[in-house]
Parts: structure tokens; sequence; C-alpha cells
């Protein structure tokens, strides 16, 4: 699927809704499921492996009839719980006798538990009706699934075959019956009063072997860290961020060691390089085997060579395009994927990742900014897409970053070439400062972007938060940035007026801005992980307040979500008795929203690691927004880090490598 959601044949209005089911993930499998439980065929219910439906309809009958629904939940990222009742005693008594529990598993299996309340025996006749359109992902997002095919009884179940393939259903216990031409299951069960039983389905594609995901091995590269503390958002929220995480891993087939994050589910389970470099980035508390694998995942993708067409991307590791609301034209991706890569790459070396892993990646790194000095030539600024296109606000900031942290890269391994990044960045940001700046009557504002002409356009944008992310060097310091004193007060103080801070998260477009849209992908709505690098941006800038008061806004709207944000949400003002509206092509889970619940707690503690050093500079929030706060299990060194900060705002470390030192 493309990058931000659309299905490719009339854009996002045509995706199904995705907002109001309920999905259970363990990649490559999914369950996607509405609240009533019973997978009607419709929208994009069923349950589906490597982005295929392999089941589109699941509906069971207990005497004839269909339960009633009653709860749906989410159990884990993985799995979900259905119960519904029905009632089959004779006697005019409206209450149900009879529970239908369903458990739903990403994997493909569904258990089913009848319960009976009812005083006497029960003989329960129970009906299962299956089908299988075989439809893959991009055919149901567009409409055009085609219609259910045949099915035929295949050992203790139904199979179904297509042009693409076949799959198959099989039942424990084996049915009473099977009929193929209505695609139905029978059984009959003896129930004594409180008596239960039950079957399970396993739903299976052709040449598929059983889900293993990746997530839930005992080699999963992130670590079960744990948060307490006041706020009783705080633990739910970091379980379910991990959680959705480790469901959105994935193996490079070719290399089964390297994981790395798909995008977001439904729409995304593929690899989106810059989405799973910044979701690797923030999740780094956890340890730094997700950014190793990702890291040597994209760099098998980089382009080599300097012939031919490919003589201006050498270096560049490719991405898709992506939407930039009205004001802009689609961006590059990949620019922001090869701008991350090195800073990922700086950033995992902080937290403790090995020399020699990461001196086999750093020809990568040095092949992207290689890329990004050849591509800005001998001007100032890195436009994007290519050299022509308008240079945007973040693709400086992005650049900058890249290259400060390049040079600090090179330096620790007596690689060449820091001086001259070093030189181009402060290049960079006197230009920047003089020219990227709008002078208004408000205290000014960054330009969203430069045309080549000079022009620059004025708007306000969620975009801006990434001059605050400057990225982390050695000894607990953070990297210059591009903006002055001057110019991160008065930024912090727009972020954190009314015009972007919804109340509940930050507007991807100010609310006065031409073109706003509560809905609009880059125009409006509440993007998770801008929101989240703004908190920690004005936090380390120590612009408490504004950082505070968006953080407490995504705490309260991922209350609202089940502790699962979503990537992004409709930017409507948050007022007394409101909740934050669902936008209905969002994916969740998503990997950015998800490692978004991972940087805003490490946060709040100002967790800066230097373990090439051997320390750690601790920097929490002083104003301790949430009350006194625990992070424990996080991975500093590649051992067991934990720290508490009181209500004070004190914060002390409860355990930490052999010889790690508290920096000052």
């Amino acid at each position: 699927m493309p990058q931000g959601g659309s299905s490719g044949r009339g854009g996002p209005a045509d995706l199904p809704p995705a907002h109001s089911t309920i999905i259970c993930v363990a990649l490559p499998g999914l369950a996607i499921s509405t609240a009533q439980g019973q997978l009607t065929g419709q929208g994009l219910e069923g349950f589906y492996r490597a982005g295929r439906r392999v089941l589109s309809r699941c509906q069971v009958r207990v005497a004839g009839r269909e339960p009633l629904p009653v709860q749906a939940r989410a159990t884990a990222a993985d799995r979900a719980r259905f119960v519904a009742v029905v009632r089959v005693s004779p006697g005019p008594s409206p209450d149900p006798d009879v529970v239908v529990e369903r458990s739903r598993h990403a994997d493909g299996t569904e258990r089913i538990t009848l319960r009976s309340a009812a005083p006497r025996p029960l003989r329960l006749p129970v009906e299962v009706a299956l089908g299988s359109d075989l439809a893959d992902l991009g055919a149901i997002a567009s409409g055009r699934a085609g219609p259910e095919l045949s099915a035929s009884v295949h050992d203790s179940g139904l199979r179904w075959s297509g042009a693409s393939g076949g799959a198959s259903v099989t039942a424990d216990p084996p049915p009473s019956d099977a009929l193929a031409s209505a695609g139905l299951l029978r059984w009959e069960f003896e129930l004594p009063p409180g008596g239960t039983a039950g079957l399970e389905l396993r739903v299976r594609l052709d040449g598929a072997a059983p889900v293993r995901a990746a997530g839930r091995a005992s080699t999963s590269p992130l670590a079960s860290a744990r948060a307490t503390g006041d706020h009783p958002a705080l633990q739910p929220l970091l379980h379910t961020s991990i959680d959705d995480l480790r469901s959105l891993l994935l193996r490079d087939p070719a290399h089964p060691t390297d994981t790395h994050l798909a995008a977001g589910v439904p729409w995304r389970c593929g690899l989106a390089p810059a989405d799973a470099l910044a979701a690797a980035r923030m999740a780094l508390p956890l340890g730094t085997g997700l950014a190793a694998g990702t890291l040597r995942t994209l760099a098998r993708t980089q382009r080599r060579g300097k012939t031919g067409t490919l003589e201006a991307l050498s270096g560049m590791i490719p991405g898709p395009r992506r939407d930039a609301g009205a004001h802009l034209p689609p961006g590059c991706t990949g620019t922001e994927a090869t701008l991350l890569f090195p800073v990922l790459l700086a950033e995992a070396f902080r937290w403790g990742l090995s020399r020699q892993e990461t001196e086999d990646l750093l020809p990568t790194a040095e092949r992207c900014l290689g890329w990004m000095r050849a591509t800005v030539g001998e001007g100032t600024y890195l436009h994007d897409p290519q050299p022509g296109g308008p240079a945007r606000c973040e693709t400086q900031a992005h650049a900058h970053r890249a290259a400060v942290l390049g040079a600090d890269l090179l330096d620790a391994f007596d690689r060449p070439g820091a001086t001259a990044l070093r030189q181009w960045a402060r290049d960079l940001r006197t230009a920047f400062r003089r020219e990227f700046w709008i002078e208004d009557r408000g205290g000014g504002r960054p330009a969203a972007a430069r045309a080549p002409d000079g022009r620059l356009l004025p708007y306000l944008g969620a975009t801006a938060v990434h001059l605050l992310d400057t990225g982390l060097l050695g000894g607990g310091e953070l990297a210059p940035g591009l903006l002055d004193s001057v110019h991160t007060e008065q930024l912090a103080r727009l972020l954190g007026g009314p015009a972007m801070d919804s109340g509940w998260g930050l507007r991807g477009l100010g609310a006065r801005e031409a073109g706003y849209n509560p809905f609009g992908h880059r125009t409006g709505a509440v993007r998770v992980h801008e929101t989240a690098v703004a908190v920690a941006g004005l936090a380390a800038a120590g612009y408490e307040k504004e950082a505070g008061s968006l953080l407490r806004g995504l705490l309260a709207a991922s209350e609202t979500f089940g502790h699962r944000l979503p990537e992004m949400f409709a930017g409507e003002q948050r007022s007394e008795g409101s909740a934050p509206l669902p936008h209905p092509a969002a994916c969740r889970p998503a990997a950015t929203a998800a490692a978004a619940g991972v940087l805003l707690l490490s946060a709040l503690a100002g967790v800066r690691p230097d373990a090439p050093a051997g320390t750690v500079t601790l920097r929490p929030m002083r104003s301790v927004p949430l009350g006194e706060i625990g992070l424990t299990g996080l991975r500093i060194a590649g051992a067991p880090f934990s720290v508490r900060v009181s209500r004070l705002g004190l914060a002390m470390v409860e355990e930490a490598a052999e010889g790690l030192q508290l920096g000052s």
C-alpha cells in the first residue's frame, strides 16, 4: 500500500474504515473483526496471512440462533476475546442461559467455548459457516475482493482453491457433518448444568508454515520494560507500546536474525524505511537489537554505483513518496531514511551497540552522508525530493542532525570527513537562521519550506518540531540545533498555543492556517509521532510547560484508545466531556505511534547514555507533569537499567550495568 494510507485507486476515502475494527497482529498474521465477533466477509473482516485474506467468513449459530454479542475487547496485541449469549431454554424468562466465548488469535486460530447456565442438561447443535475469497489486502481496500470461492471437504474441515493458491480450515474435534456447498461445519454437544464444551478452528494458507511471530520469540530484540508511578496511564501505555512493537516485528527473509518493524496495520504491513528507522530510534531505551537489525536490513537496500541514471542516487536508501498536504508536493521518504540512518547508528552506539557492529555499519552511514553532501553540492540547503524542488524545513533539520551526529561518529572511529561535515553544519545554521525565519508582529515563525527562487512558505505545521530534535552526542550532551535560543523560545510558544495544541496532542497544521482540516493526514490531524518528538524536544530545551501540556493531552487520548495509540487522529479541540475522534484510515497499531510511548516516558526521565564512555546522564522534567515515575527493565550497554524520578523532580538510578557511572 502507498504511504499515507491511500489505496492508490481514488484515495483514502475508498478505504474500508479501520477505526471501528479490532485488529489482532502477529505479523505476518492478522485477524480483523468488528465488535460483533462474527466474521461476515464485509469490509476488512477476516484472517490474513502475508497480506492475503485466508478466511473471510466465520459465523457461529447455536441451537439455530445467532448469539447476541455483549463484549468485545483485545486482550493482547495478537488476540481478542468476544463474548455473546443465547437463550435456548423454553419459558418466559428473558435471561440467557448459554455463554459463547470466542478467543481469536492473529496466528490463525480461534477457540469457541460454550458455557451452560441452564438448570437442566442441554443438547446444543452448533453450526459454523465459513467462507474464503483469498483476496489480497489491496484488492479489498479498493473494493475488488471478488466473490467467495467454492469449498470442498478436506480432512476435518473445509478447503478453498483459487488462482493464487489455496487455504483450509481444520477443526478439533472434527465436525459431525461438513457441507461443502454451504460452507458449513456442524457439531452437537451435550452440556450438563454448569458444563462447558468447545472447539478450535485452525486457519492455514497453503504452503505457509505456522505463524511464528518474531516479537514473541525468546530472541525478541525488545526488552520487557515496565513503568510505575502516580499517573494511571503510565504502566498500560508502556506495556501496550511494547506489545504492539513486538506484534509489528518482521524478519528479513534472507537474514532471519535481522528484524525490523512494519509501518502499521492494516494498510502498511511491510517495510517503510523512514518509519522503521524513526521507530527503532525511539525504541532505543528497550535495547539496540532492533536498531541493529533495522540498520542491517536497510543497508542491503542502499543504492550503489556512479553510472547512468543512478549517479545522483548512489548512497541513498530508497523509499516511496509521501503526501505533504496541500501546500507542498509529496516528499521523498527515501531522503528522510537516508538522513536517519547515520543518526540511528550514532545514537545506538551511545545506547550500547557494540563497537564491532557499529563499525560494520559505518560504511553504509558514510555513503548516506556522502549522498547528502553530493546532493547539496555547492549550495547550502538540501532540496527534497530532488534539486529544483523546495527545501523543506524538516529536511534541513534532519540533514543538520545527520551531519553533526555523523561527524561525531566518524571521529569515534578515526574516519575522515568529520571536519567538512561540521563546517557545512555551521554554514547551514548560519543560513537557516538568516533565511528560514519569517518575522511578524507575533514574534515570527520558521518557514515550512523555501522555494528554489527564495520565496518562503509561511504556514506553521507540526513538521517544525524536528527543529527541536537535535540528537544525542557523547557525555549526555545534545547536538546544537538550527534555531538560536530566541527562535527556539518563540517556536515553543507557538507549539504550546491553542492553534497547534489541540488538548489531545499536536495538530499537523495550525488551526488558523489556510487549508486546515482536522482529519487531514498532514493538514490538521494529530500525528502521535510528531507530538512525542515535540514533547521530548521541548523538555530538552527547557520548555516544560508546553511539553507537559502536550504530554498530558496525548496520555488522555491514549486512555480513550485503550492505550493503543493510532498513527493519527482528528485534531478537533478538546472540550469538557469530549473524546478524540478516530481517523478512519489510520493504522493502529503503527510502529511510530507505539514507539512514541517509549519516547514519551524516557523523555520524562531524561535518560541520556554514553555507553562507550561508561556514563549515563539524567535530565528529568523538573516539573514532574505526571508525578512520580519509575522505569524498570530499560537497556543501556546491553544490561538492565532502572530509574526513578521523585515528585520533587529528582532522578535516582536503581539498576545499571556494572561500571556505568552517573554523569554530571
